[in-house]
């Protein structure tokens, strides 16, 4: 199965590429394509998720898997939330984006700074596809004190998982990819896949 990824997210093409390795599922990043990335305007992640796969499905004319996904911290109401990726201003500064990070936290003491990164995928079979198949994945944890690790992208350096002791930069990339809240949707999502048939 070959599909389009609605991201030109260099970290989630790689992500993505290892979890489906095993598979029989194909991705073409959308930039491969020539497509541009979609405006984000919807309110929550399944909406940016499906704007996302049908611009990238209506643009080629192909299957699209898109993914939404963000950081959310309990002690800023959940921010940066959908805005992770721009939470600084730039679109995909992380370094600037983990600075805002660990500013907007400075003071807040370890046991307050729960946070989960959450990641929503969606597969649509064509532009106008009315049963998007839809998977959400959630990885619980907080948000260390400084950075820690030069593995992963985005806020991994800061982000400790329950359980673990090791920022999700400090772990094997294929213990990342299977704790994940990515990982844990396409887990859902690959059980699904047999639908597109």
């Amino acid at each position: 199965m070959r599909l389009v990824l609605a991201s030109g997210n260099a970290g989630k093409v790689i992500e993505l590429e290892q979890l489906l390795a095993d598979s029989d599922v194909h991705l073409v990043a959308q930039t491969q394509l020539g497509v541009s990335d979609a405006e984000e305007t919807g309110l929550t992640f399944v909406e940016n998720a499906l704007i996302k796969a049908r611009h990238a499905a209506r643009a080629t004319g192909m299957p699209a898997l898109a993914d939404d996904s963000g950081i959310c911290v309990d002690a800023l109401g959940g921010a940066p939330g959908l805005y992770a990726a721009r939470y600084a201003g730039t679109h995909g500064d992380s370094a600037a984006n983990n600075a805002k990070l660990l500013r907007e936290l400075d003071g807040i003491p370890s046991e307050r700074r729960q946070a989960y990164f959450i990641a929503v995928l969606v597969v649509l079979r064509h532009a106008d596809d009315p049963a998007p198949l839809i998977a959400e994945g959630r990885w619980h944890g907080r948000i260390l004190d400084a950075p820690r690790g030069n593995g992963g992208f985005g806020y991994d350096p800061l982000f400790l998982p329950d359980g673990y002791d090791v920022s999700a930069a400090e772990l094997d990339p294929a213990l990342k990819n299977r704790l994940s809240h990515r990982g844990q949707a396409l887990a859902i999502l690959q059980q699904r896949f047999a639908e597109l048939a």
